[in-house]
C-alpha cells in the first residue's frame, strides 16, 4: 500500500485531521506528523530561532511544536525512513479561498511537500462552526487514489474546497481558478483594561471576485472546489516586456534569458 503522510494548521487534537486519518486508511499507510497547537495563518513559515521537539504519540503518529512547514520538513529528513507516495494537509476546519490561500498554513504544508517533490493536496471545509466532514472524507481518497495513479505536473499541487453541506447535497467537482477576496475593516481597534489603543488582525466583512469558475463561486453553489496551484511565481508576460526593452530607461540594456 502506499504511504500518505497527513498533516494540518489546527493542532494534532483537530477533529479534521483524524477525519482525514480516518478516510485515508482504507487506501493506503497513514502517518501524522502534525504541529502541537494550532497554526492557522502561518504561511510557509520554518521555525530558524529555536530547536524544534518532537513527540512520538505512536508508531504511525507525531507532533511538533512548530508550523506546518516544519512538520513536512522535519518529517520527511529527520522522521520517515523512506518518502512517502501522497502529502495530505488538512481536513482545515476553515476555507482557503482566494487571496487566503497566502497565509494558510494548511496549504502552505502542501506547498512544502510540493518542493521537496513528494505529489500534495490540502482540503478544507468552508464553515466557521458546526464542521461537517462527511462530505470531505468520501472526497479526500479520491483525490489521493487520483493523485497516486496519475501523478501531478512538476511544481503543481491541489487546492480543495468543500461547501458545508451533507454529500447529497453536494452537486459535483469544479475545477476552478482562485478568486479574489477583500476584506473591510479587518484590522479591528481594541483597547486593553487600561485603555491603552490595540490592533488585532482579523474578522471584517468580505467581498468576492473572480467569476463563475472560481473556487468561491464553486463553494457559493455546493460544488466542491479544485484549483490547481503552481510553485513558479514569475509573471512571465512581464518577463517579455522586460527583455524586449520596455525598461531600458531605468535599467539598461536587458541581462536575461
Amino acid at each position: 500500500m502506499p504511504t500518505i503522510l497527513i498533516t494540518n494548521d489546527d493542532g494534532i487534537f483537530s477533529p479534521g485531521l483524524d477525519a482525514l486519518a480516518e478516510s485515508l486508511k482504507t487506501i493506503g499507510d497513514v502517518i501524522i506528523i502534525a504541529p502541537d497547537r494550532e497554526k492557522s495563518a502561518t504561511s510557509q513559515s520554518l521555525t530558524i530561532t529555536r530547536p524544534l521537539k518532537v513527540i512520538k504519540i505512536n508508531s504511525n503518529k507525531y507532533t511538533i511544536d512548530g508550523t506546518p512547514t516544519d512538520c513536512i520538513a522535519v518529517g520527511l529528513k529527520k522522521i520517515l525512513t523512506k518518502k512517502p507516495n501522497l502529502i495530505v494537509s488538512g481536513i482545515n476546519l476553515g476555507g482557503n479561498l482566494g487571496d487566503d490561500i497566502n497565509y494558510s498554513g494548511t496549504v502552505a504544508a502542501a506547498k512544502e511537500g510540493t518542493l521537496l517533490g513528494i505529489p500534495s493536496f490540502a482540503i478544507s471545509v468552508v464553515a466557521l462552526k458546526d464542521f461537517i466532514f462527511e462530505a470531505a472524507m468520501e472526497t479526500a481518497p479520491k483525490i489521493a487514489i487520483m493523485i497516486l495513479k496519475n501523478g501531478l505536473p512538476a511544481n503543481t499541487l491541489l487546492n480543495v474546497n468543500l461547501p458545508l453541506v451533507t454529500p447529497d447535497k453536494i452537486k459535483g467537482f469544479k475545477f476552478t481558478k482562485q478568486g479574489k477576496r477583500v476584506y473591510n475593516n479587518s484590522i479591528m481597534d481594541i483597547n486593553d483594561p487600561w485603555g491603552k489603543p490595540h490592533f488585532w488582525i482579523g474578522g471584517g466583512t468580505p467581498s468576492w471576485d473572480g467569476g463563475n469558475n472560481s473556487d468561491y463561486y464553486a463553494i457559493s453553489n455546493n460544488y466542491i472546489s479544485i484549483t490547481p496551484l503552481q510553485l513558479d511565481m514569475t509573471n512571465y508576460d512581464y518577463l517579455k516586456v522586460l527583455l524586449e526593452g520596455s525598461a531600458h530607461v531605468i535599467y539598461g540594456p536587458p541581462q536575461g534569458i
